[in-house]
């Protein structure tokens, strides 16, 4: 009898801790973050919380960088959440469904007729982005200046659809800035005051703001950077271009807060959440996915540039995890599996960061100066020891870490490879691949 009630209770043990840390390992979590900031590998800010109740909470690198002068991250320094403020938006929608002052049915010609296909794109097809519409094209000057709503809507008015309405999932940041003007007209107050009436004073959300203009340091706003040898700020789009899609600053600590209250059903009703939830071809409405350790989250994540961010929560354990990095270089998906992995006591090695050594002798075959034929585009590339040095004309030179003997990365979306037979040099970023002779 006794072996029975033993075995008994170590099952339910069992089943209680199954999952769950017996103790946070809150120093492990801290080496991880020292060893991205000791090798420039990443800044920003984590917060894991649970059932509302802040777990861990960590800041590192800086905000704001002139020269010798160096404003550190807090706690209360807002990040620019990118595409996390589809969430945001996607809550308020939501709540004017709940409000019968939008159905899921209603078209887009009800609100913008001149985007393609509007009389038959739904409101529901754009929350999960199966509208067909053609993303903004945010280059050149176009998102560097303040723009007006009716400029944003004519740039995407000009895309040709990428396929009919919902025949097919297609990610489409510009579907989203339109759905934060639906919220403007259905609801009748600009975004901003959308914002902070519907989801910010409602739920005690105090660092959460639609941004204004570009990222304010004064206002303890994280400024973007990446590293090319030393820190260097990077450019960001302008917030009246991203608007509904991403104009949205926040903190960890504050995201934690949102996406609890979403699922303690503070924020829409529980046939909304269960919209927002329900996945097709891998995306929800608002929110998506994401698998660590075989349990399901759901979330979002968002880039802009540099900056970054990720928000997940594990319903079974009302687990969140926001975190948010101004200068995105060792990519963020492996920190937040990293963090999940020490979370929930599973192994997990620091990572190193040691760089790949090539030889001099080797570095020296790929020394010269490079150009495009047919253009009077031109680099340099040089070599410091056992470092390469890429240098385009007019500009300062950047180290290349080495990853492999002929390839070398600045950045994890700028890389560079070698052939020293055929005297070439591709660097691939985006995607796009530009070949670099050697001239002789």
């Amino acid at each position: 009898m006794k072996t029975k009630t033993l075995f008994a209770t170590l099952l339910t043990l069992a089943l209680v801790t199954a999952g769950h840390p017996q103790s946070l390992d809150k120093a492990k979590l801290d080496q991880l973050l020292d060893r991205i900031a000791e090798r420039n590998k990443g800044m920003g800010s984590l917060v894991l919380a649970k059932d509302g109740n802040v777990l861990y909470s960590r800041s590192f690198g800086y905000r704001q960088i002139n020269g010798d002068e160096k404003k550190p991250l807090t706690a209360e320094t807002k990040y620019r959440i990118a595409s996390i403020t589809k969430t945001f938006t996607a809550v308020m929608i939501f709540q004017l469904v709940d409000e019968k002052k939008l159905r899921l049915t209603d078209t887009l010609d009800k609100f913008f007729p001149q985007i393609p296909n509007a009389s038959r794109i739904t409101i529901g097809q754009m929350l999960a982005h199966r509208s067909g519409i053609h993303d903004i094209e945010a280059d050149g000057s176009f998102g560097k200046q303040p723009r007006t709503r009716e400029e944003v809507v004519a740039r995407i008015a000009q895309g040709k659809p990428d396929f009919e309405p919902d025949a097919m999932h297609g990610y489409s940041n510009a579907v989203y800035i339109l759905l934060g003007y639906i919220v403007e007209k259905a609801g009748g107050k600009p975004y901003q005051e959308a914002l902070k009436e519907r989801i910010t004073s409602k739920i005690g959300l105090k660092d959460t703001y639609a941004g204004v203009g570009n990222t304010d340091p004064g206002k303890n706003e994280a400024l973007s950077y990446w590293y090319l040898g030393g820190w260097k700020e990077a450019a960001e789009i302008e917030f009246s271009v991203t608007a509904g899609a991403g104009s949205i600053l926040s903190t960890p600590a504050d995201m934690t807060k949102f996406i609890q209250a979403l699922f303690d059903l503070k924020l829409v009703s529980r046939d909304s959440l269960k919209q927002m939830t329900t996945m097709r071809d891998g995306e929800g409405m608002g929110m998506g996915p994401f698998l660590f350790a075989g349990k399901t989250l759901y979330g979002h994540t968002g880039g802009s540039g540099s900056s970054g961010a990720w928000l997940a929560y594990f319903p079974d354990e009302k687990l969140a995890l926001a975190y948010t990095t101004n200068a995105k270089i060792y990519p963020v998906r492996d920190i937040v599996s990293g963090v999940f992995d020490i979370y929930w006591n599973r192994p997990f090695q620091i990572p190193t960061f040691d760089a790949f050594d090539v030889s001099p002798e080797v570095l020296d075959r790929y020394v010269g100066v490079y150009s495009i034929p047919g253009t009077p585009v031109k680099v340099t590339v040089t070599r410091d020891g056992a470092t390469l040095y890429f240098q385009p004309a007019g500009q300062s030179a950047a180290p290349l870490e080495a990853t492999a003997e002929d390839k070398f990365k600045i950045d994890p979306f700028v890389v560079f490879e070698f052939d020293a037979t055929k005297g070439e040099m591709t660097i691939t970023r985006a995607g796009q691949k530009r070949i670099f002779t050697k001239q002789e």
